[in-house]
């Protein structure tokens, strides 16, 4: 839109002046309707430790494939996510796809080949994170059928010589021990396959045939060592644990985790197309509810005691949707991990970065893809609500509020953060792909009080940082410019420049003897802020 300014002339300077004074009464009733919201205090003493925070939100982040992960742009964008998100591990795609060059049969005598492998691992141990290795899919040599799945045609059949794999499988292990040490590998974990109970797209066998796929690559693995972890079934909407742990159990295979994947949207698991129109889920319980049931049933099984790891998860499975992009996503993110508590041992967010090809290269600069960062390295909300739950300190107090996490540092810091979730979800009748694309103001939610008691006297840097709408919201700049297909380079400075995750404000306070501190502010719906105390030294 173009704004015009026009000169004011005597004969329209009384129009001027209603104007101002309609804006000014206008400005007056909206304080006042601010100051009437319904109060929302959040109390916390430094004296009460609820104890060390859980961080299972940091733990791992998921990539689309492989080979994205050779691309300079993808490893630049990993770099960021690990040093402002603190993400541990990370979790891929085709590590054994044809694109990755690693198995050869030309005469009956298999071949291996770790180059691409080695440069992308090796990268990930130069900058201090680690693989949470998917191991697949079946390279052609190996493979029983030619059924592929994605643009980059990943073989979804099974081996068709279960001893052949078992050997590539050992092989593979034995020398990413020789590579970094066993020390290092006994900290990964090896995951089969991805996803087998969709057998219409990402295994083209029965349930016994991954099952038996498992045990040989179990068994392969164990054989190297019996310190590495391996675990699956690596499913779809949480299917297949129940059946999985009990074949585990009744064949003595290998087991150190499960695994699975859940999706905030109201039916489907797979968009190899992206093409497909989502909703979001009505289900108050989505996500979380999900996550505590699969912790029941591995606490009902023979191995009651498994980690469990949901190495995908997001609020929607396919890489075109707006809520992806939206400042309601942050807001989205925290709500779901808070109430996830203690059941799962990490939840692996699908994914850092729209570097993501499932349906070949994206012809648009946001399109609704996985990423906390778009391909031009623009941060998304979500990006920033892992952002601020890696600036929380590693001490948890109690809190009052269940929407916050408030924490301490070994520096005397404190760190609130805040949130409300407010579920928009389409209208009836009408999907993501349509409801999230539209500008989609906040309503006014709360007035919160952060109260803090037993602070130690001194003087302390308060800093605010806040993502919601049209602040941290890259997207709604993204419709300001007119939503072009492709940015040019003062576009994204523009973008970037706007949705910095600089403070929103800094201030000095000085803290006395009774040890109390005290924030108001404003909370809109699907709002997240930030709010950090520094010790001044």
């Amino acid at each position: 839109m173009t704004s015009r300014s026009f000169p004011i002339h005597s004969s329209r300077k009384s129009l001027a002046i209603c104007c101002f004074l309609l804006a000014a009464a206008v400005t007056a009733v909206a304080g006042a309707a601010t100051n009437d919201l319904p109060a929302r205090i959040i109390s916390a003493d430094l004296q009460q430790p609820n104890g060390p925070l859980n961080t299972m939100f940091k733990f791992c982040v998921g990539a689309g494939r492989a080979n994205e992960g050779l691309r300079a742009d993808w490893q630049r964008q990993l770099t960021v996510a690990h040093q402002e998100c603190g993400f541990q591990y990370i979790r891929m795609h085709g590590l054994f796809t044809d694109d990755m060059g690693v198995y050869r049969d030309y005469t009956g005598k298999p071949e291996y080949n770790w180059q691409y492998i080695d440069e992308l691992y090796d990268f990930l141990h130069r900058i201090g994170m680690k693989p949470f290795v998917e191991l697949g899919f079946m390279p052609q040599g190996l493979a029983s059928g030619s059924k592929t799945i994605f643009w980059w045609r990943g073989n979804v059949t099974p081996p068709r010589d279960m001893n052949k794999w078992a050997d590539f499988i050992r092989a593979f292990v034995l020398h990413e021990r020789e590579r970094y040490g066993d020390a290092e590998v006994r900290t990964w974990f090896f995951e089969v396959w991805n996803e087998p109970n969709l057998t219409d797209g990402f295994w083209a066998g029965t349930q016994q045939q991954y099952f038996d796929l498992y045990a040989a690559t179990a068994r392969a693995i164990k054989s190297v060592s019996p310190d590495y972890k391996v675990g699956g079934p690596g499913t779809a909407g949480c299917g297949w644990i129940k059946e999985f742990l009990h074949f585990c159990d009744t064949n003595h295979a290998p087991v150190d985790f499960v695994s699975t994947h859940t999706y905030g949207v109201e039916s489907g698991y797979l968009d190899e197309t992206a093409t497909h129109g989502t909703a979001l889920s009505r289900n108050p319980n989505s996500i979380f509810g999900e996550v505590k049931q699969v912790r029941q049933q591995i606490s009902h099984s023979a191995t009651p005691n498994l980690e469990l790891h949901f190495t995908e998860w997001s609020s929607s499975y396919t890489p075109a949707d707006p809520f992806h992009d939206s400042y309601h996503s942050a807001a989205y993110i925290l709500d779901k991990l808070k109430k996830c508590g203690d059941a799962p041992n990490s939840m692996s967010y699908w994914t850092f970065t729209d570097i993501f090809e499932e349906s070949g290269p994206r012809w648009e600069a946001f399109h609704g893809g996985f990423g906390l960062m778009n391909y031009q390295d623009i941060k998304k909300p979500s990006f920033y609500a892992y952002q601020f739950l890696n600036r929380l300190g590693p001490t948890e107090l109690k809190s009052s509020d269940p929407s916050s996490w408030i924490c301490t540092d070994k520096d005397g810091g404190v760190q609130a953060l805040v949130w409300d979730f407010t579920n928009t979800f389409p209208e009836k009748d009408m999907i993501n792909q349509v409801f999230y694309k539209r500008d989609l103001p906040a309503t006014a939610k709360n007035r919160v009080t952060l109260d803090l008691s037993h602070l130690p006297k001194g003087k302390y840097t308060v800093e605010t940082y806040k993502v919601g709408y049209r602040v941290n919201d890259a997207y709604a700049t993204y419709h300001d410019i007119g939503s072009p297909a492709q940015l040019t380079v003062a576009q994204v400075a523009e973008i970037k420049s706007k949705n910095s995750g600089a403070p929103l404000e800094t201030k000095t306070v000085k803290i006395g003897r009774d040890g109390k501190f005290a924030q108001q502010f404003d909370i809109r719906d699907n709002d997240a802020v930030l709010v950090t105390l520094k010790p001044v030294r």
